[in-house]
């Protein structure tokens, strides 16, 4: 069953600074929602405050209607949110497979093996499993990052930039990855990008954020129109 993801009127500060202003974002059910905004208006802020990496100072995070109040990002985990951060941060010194194991903390012990689907949807994954993490291509390392969360079984899954500074092709294979998800497993899936094409071939709606607010919500086919492309501009 498709799990939503709501996020209601959430601030998050660092020291006194305020990177998020009230901000609520929903993400619907078996559904792709994008967040898209320039540098620094507070877009990874939202994941890390939606994972509980970054406590929130008001507001509320909800997990299938739930609100997940102070719990920390282990449990989030369990509940069954994965989280891809930006910059993939996967162990350089571990193999593949001591990456994709690492998966298991989230799980029950007679759930802790790696999913065939991981390798069915990043085929290069299977054939470097004994390669270390650090010898990976960027490309290859991102999609280790995505199999990673994917080994905890996520209802829901958040990434942060999963095209940033990969290469077209591979690409190419993430965004079919999440077609698949959302499709076929029926995934929620949030995610923070800047590739326009991107979202505009996966996402069903869209976010827009500017100075740690949002400023427009609505679907993906209105990232063309020009009130709304004035946001994303540098």
């Amino acid at each position: 069953m498709a799990v939503s993801l709501a996020v209601e009127s959430i601030d998050l500060h660092y020291g006194a600074a305020r990177a998020l202003k009230a901000v609520s974002v929903e993400a619907k059910p078996a559904a792709i929602t994008a967040v898209l905004g320039r540098n620094g208006v507070g877009k990874s802020s939202l994941l890390r405050a939606i994972a509980g990496v970054h406590p929130v100072a008001k507001g509320e995070v909800l997990f299938g209607g739930s609100a997940l109040g102070k719990a920390p990002p282990y449990r989030r985990a369990r509940l069954g949110l994965g989280y891809v951060p930006q910059g993939r941060e996967i162990f350089p010194l571990l193999t593949v497979r001591e990456n994709l194991q690492t998966g298991f903390a989230a799980l029950k012990a007679g759930e802790r093996s790696i999913p065939d689907t991981i390798f069915t949807l990043f085929p290069v994954l299977k054939d470097m499993l004994s390669r270390r993490g650090g010898d990976l291509s960027g490309g290859q390392q991102q999609q280790l990052a995505i199999g990673r969360a994917l080994v905890t079984r996520p209802k829901v899954l958040i990434l942060d930039e999963p095209t940033e500074g990969i290469q077209p092709s591979i690409i190419k294979d993430i965004g079919r990855a999440l077609q698949f998800l959302r499709d076929e497993l029926g995934m929620t899936i949030l995610l923070v990008e800047q590739y326009l094409d991107f979202c505009r071939e996966l996402a069903d709606s869209i976010y827009i954020m500017d100075r740690g607010e949002i400023v427009h919500s609505g679907a993906a086919s209105e990232l063309d129109k020009p009130e709304i492309r004035r946001h994303l501009m540098v």
